[in-house]
């Protein structure tokens, strides 16, 4: 299958985008499979509770989150992770600025 994105990722080559108040990202790459991205948090910055037919899996690559799952929450720190079942409502409040790295199956079209 063709990927859509390059097979190399170079952060200061990319362009950060809008994704909401206190809010950007950066498509690492995708395909129709998978998409990988990151997203960068200003403190207090808001994720919306919302649900999707994706399958998503986070990595918090750094700062401090609140993250709540089917109205569970958790704080989650530099190093930790989550995994958020399709159409499961899920949510991240920003504790700490910093960054999370989620990874989509299938594609986020409506990202694009």
């Amino acid at each position: 299958m063709p990927y859509t994105t390059n097979v190399f990722f170079k952060e200061k080559a990319t362009d950060w985008e809008p994704a909401g108040e206190g809010i950007t990202r950066q498509f690492v790459g995708y395909n129709t499979q998978l998409m990988v991205v990151k997203v960068k948090f200003e403190k207090g910055a808001i994720g919306a509770l919302h649900s999707h037919f994706h399958t998503q899996g986070t990595y918090v690559a750094s700062g401090k989150f609140k993250i709540t799952i089917n109205g569970t929450s958790e704080i989650l720190e530099t190093g930790d992770g989550f995994f958020v079942p399709p159409n499961a409502v899920h949510g991240a409040e920003c504790l700490e600025a910093g960054m999370l790295i989620d990874s989509f199956t299938p594609i986020r079209e409506d990202f694009l």
